[in-house]
């Protein structure tokens, strides 16, 4: 118990120190953003004097490490600040885009686990067999496919081809939950990569798994191939996946921009890219920070799922 009680320590002490340096990253590369607020504020002819004078009213004028410390500062105190452009708390631009991007990434994530696993005991179950072979195919060539190429060629067969599905996203505002099927084919943009990556992940463990000594040594004690399967081999099959999974959390963030945006979903990556072409940095400072703590918050519960698992792995991570 003391020794899981130091792990635990010693990784929130790691993610304190990651959400310094999310922080300080972000507002470093906000500030090398080219132009600002006021220079979008100032319109196609920029008057160098209203856009100082506009740059004075917004405070843009005053030194980084002072602006620096007073974001930090309010940041502690649940405060994002306020949007250069319209004034509106950026709490509630990231309240109107969480729930469409929240929902892409869960129903990702709660496919994901089941899937991604099942494919990946199937192909370790007969190594090398015709199942084994098909799914390292498939899942290789998937892989290799980008987002945006992919979620075209989707498009492309099952919305304009077959007229299965709807194109985008367009006309359902932010009810999708109400309109399933314009949900289909973003989570299946979403879902292809990970999947690839999870099962193969899962398909080496369990290869390695099964192969080990005390599967034999189960096997020979009588106990069922099902049951070595799925209660002695898998439990340390899923302990590097778990880590994986962590990363594909990760890449959700970044993929759901790709996906909103050929999708025309208005969740955050729109919020963000709208926000990004207006130079409206209190708006992309906060949902940098949000995206950056998520990220720190789903490694950190890695380690501890993946220390849980194998804590052997987990110590020495």
């Amino acid at each position: 118990m003391s020794g899981l009680r130091s792990f635990v320590a010693r990784r929130l002490l790691l993610g304190a120190g990651q959400t310094a340096a999310v922080v300080l990253l972000v507002f470093a590369l906000t500030e090398a953003l080219p132009g600002d607020a006021a220079v979008a504020l100032a319109g196609d002819q920029p008057d160098p004097e209203r856009i100082a004078a506009i740059r004075a009213t917004m405070q843009l004028d005053r030194p980084a490490p002072e602006r620096l410390a007073h974001w930090a500062g309010a940041l502690l105190h649940g405060d994002f600040g306020h949007s250069l452009v319209t004034g509106r708390p950026v709490t509630g631009y990231l309240a109107d885009g969480l729930g469409p991007t929240l929902l892409l990434a869960t129903l990702t994530v709660v496919l994901l686990v089941p899937v991604g696993v099942s494919l990946g005991v199937l192909a370790a179950r007969r190594e090398g067999g015709r199942a084994d072979r098909v799914i390292s195919a498939v899942t290789l060539g998937v892989y290799a496919v980008p987002e945006f190429a992919f979620g075209v060629l989707l498009v492309f067969v099952f919305a304009l081809r077959l007229d299965w599905l709807p194109p985008t996203a367009v006309g359902y505002g932010g009810d999708l939950l109400a309109h399933p099927a314009a949900l289909v084919l973003p989570v299946a943009v979403l879902l292809a990569r990970p999947v690839c990556s999870i099962s193969r992940l899962v398909r080496a463990g369990m290869v390695d798994a099964l192969a080990s000594p005390y599967a034999a040594q189960a096997r020979r004690y009588g106990i069922g191939p099902a049951r070595v399967r799925w209660a002695h081999a898998l439990p340390n099959a899923v302990a590097p996946a778990a880590q994986q999974l962590a990363r594909t959390v990760d890449w959700l963030l970044g993929g759901v921009i790709v996906v909103e945006a050929l999708f025309v979903i208005p969740g955050l990556g729109t919020v963000l890219l709208d926000a990004v072409s207006a130079r409206d940095l209190p708006v992309v400072q906060g949902l940098a920070v949000v995206f950056g703590l998520v990220t720190v918050v789903l490694n950190l519960g890695a380690d501890l799922v993946t220390h849980r698992l194998a804590p052997r792995t987990g110590v020495a991570a």
